[in-house]
């Protein structure tokens, strides 16, 4: 793991309570994910952009056949 640095926030309870019950972690693990989340939304995002622009030469058909 990188350098880890310590920080204060004021977050409202109802907020964490929720993403506590959403991810079944503690506070630490929970604000740990949600962050790892934000961070790969980028990546998400330009997944998407993708969409349609990528030629593939494989047929779908073809794939299915070589399971059997």
């Amino acid at each position: 793991m990188s350098i880890a640095r310590k920080v204060t926030v004021e977050l409202p309870d109802d907020l964490l309570v929720r993403a506590q019950e959403s991810t079944g972690e503690g506070l630490e693990a929970t604000i740990r994910k949600g962050l790892e989340l934000v961070a790969a939304s980028r990546v998400y995002d330009e997944l998407r952009s993708l969409k349609g622009k990528v030629e593939l030469s494989v047929d779908w058909r073809d794939l299915r056949e070589d399971r059997s």
